[in-house]
C-alpha cells in the first residue's frame, strides 16, 4: 500500500450509510472520488462484497474496516478472502493477541492487502477501559497493544490522534498509522472521546485520517470536503 502523495490521498471517507444507493450517491456527492473509501460493518452487512465492487468502479479503493477478533485459523481465512476481494486494507483487532495476529500476517504474504490492527477504539477513555477492567490510561494501552502487532508482523495500526507521537516515537515508520476521531474545529464531536483536528493529526504523523460523519453529514459534502483538503494543503 503506497503512501499517500497528495493531501486529499491522506482521507479515507467512513462510508457509513445502509446501502449501496446511497454510498455511490455519496461519492458522487463529492465531485472527485476520493482515493480511499472506509467500507464498514454496516454497509457490508447489509450489501455484501457486492457494495466493494461498486465503489471501486468509482475509482475508490478500500477500506474493509470489519475488526476481525477470532480465533486464529478463523481470522487468517477472513483475512484471505477480503484479499480476494481486491481491498487494499482491512482491520483486526489487537486484543486478540499475538497468535492471532501472526496468523491473519501470515496469510496476507504474497498480497497487496496492508493489515491494521485497531488498538483501542476511539469511543473510549479510561472509564470505559476500567469497566473492561483494563486499569492503564488508553495510551499505555495503545502502546501495548501496538508492539503486540509489530511483533506479529502487522503492517499498521488503527489509533485515536492522541496516540500518533507516541507511536511514531516508539516504532518510527516501521508502523503505518490509520486515525479515526478526527474532527474539523467547525464540526460536531459525536460519540468520539479523543479527538483532533486534520491537521494535527498529519503533524502528528498520521499517514491517513478517517473522516465520516463532518463531511458526509455535512449540508454540502463537497463543500466539507474541499475546506478539509485545503486545510491539510496548508
Amino acid at each position: 500500500m503506497k503512501l499517500p502523495s497528495r493531501p486529499q490521498d491522506k482521507i479515507i471517507i467512513a462510508l457509513d450509510v445502509p446501502d449501496t444507493d446511497g454510498a455511490l450517491r455519496l461519492l458522487d456527492s463529492l465531485g472527485e472520488p476520493p482515493a480511499l473509501c472506509k467500507i464498514g460493518l454496516e454497509l457490508f452487512t447489509a450489501e455484501g462484497p457486492s457494495v466493494i465492487k461498486a465503489v471501486r468502479s468509482r475509482g475508490c479503493e478500500i477500506f474493509l474496516d470489519l475488526k476481525f477478533h477470532d480465533i486464529p485459523n478463523t481470522v487468517a481465512h477472513a483475512v484471505k478472502s477480503a484479499a480476494g476481494l481486491g481491498v487494499a486494507m482491512t482491520t483486526l483487532h489487537a486484543v486478540g493477541g499475538p497468535v492471532m495476529m501472526e496468523a491473519a500476517a501470515k496469510a496476507a504474504v504474497g498480497t497487496d492487502l496492508l493489515i491494521l490492527a485497531v488498538t483501542v477504539l476511539t469511543s473510549m477513555d479510561s472509564a470505559q477501559l476500567v469497566s473492561t477492567g483494563i486499569t492503564v490510561e488508553p495510551r499505555e494501552q495503545v502502546l501495548r497493544l501496538a508492539g503486540l502487532a509489530s511483533g506479529a508482523g502487522i503492517g499498521g495500526i488503527v489509533c485515536s490522534p492522541l496516540e500518533i507521537t507516541t507511536i511514531r516515537e516508539s516504532y518510527g515508520e516501521k508502523l503505518r498509522i490509520v486515525t479515526p476521531g478526527v474532527r474539523p474545529t467547525w464540526a460536531a464531536v459525536g460519540d468520539q472521546k479523543r479527538v483532533m483536528t486534520p491537521s494535527e493529526a498529519v503533524k502528528a504523523g498520521s499517514d491517513w485520517l478517517v473522516i465520516g460523519r463532518p463531511i458526509t453529514a455535512a449540508e454540502s459534502p463537497m463543500e466539507a470536503y474541499a475546506k478539509i483538503v485545503e486545510e491539510l494543503a496548508s
